[in-house]
């Protein structure tokens, strides 16, 4: 199984369509007024769906980014805003958050081999 995308809803368009062009992603589809589909550097998707409404986001967005300090301070540069700077976790990442103009929560992070071999992680049956 692969994941293909995740989409978002958001509430103007080609604000969030700038916003996520911003972070780096490729816009690979664009149907304005109500989708859009990004590809990152390394050719996942992530879309955008236009609502009416984002009511109390729930869903957190994780983008990973190896070079997270200086990321974030070219974003700020670039003039986005963050919710919190780059700090280090307990569980062994490295994250700063922002939020989309749907106040959709982004976090962008570099956990390096603990996003998918964390100490805790549970054994496979395959023995991974």
């Amino acid at each position: 199984m692969r994941l293909n995308q995740v989409t978002v809803g958001c509430t103007d368009y080609a604000a969030s369509v700038d916003f996520y062009r911003k972070l780096g992603l490729t816009l690979i589809v664009d149907a304005p007024p109500r989708y859009a589909r990004f590809e990152t550097p390394h050719g996942e998707t992530f879309s955008l769906h236009e609502v009416d409404a984002v009511l109390a986001p729930t869903t957190v967005v994780y983008f990973e980014i190896e070079g997270l300090d200086e990321t974030v301070a070219a974003l700020k540069g670039a003039g986005l805003t963050f919710i919190s700077d780059p700090v280090d976790q307990s569980w062994g990442w490295r994250e700063a958050r922002l939020a989309d103009p749907a106040g959709n929560e982004i976090c962008l992070f570099w956990g390096g081999r603990n996003r998918r071999f964390p100490p805790w992680r549970v054994e496979t049956s395959d023995g991974t």
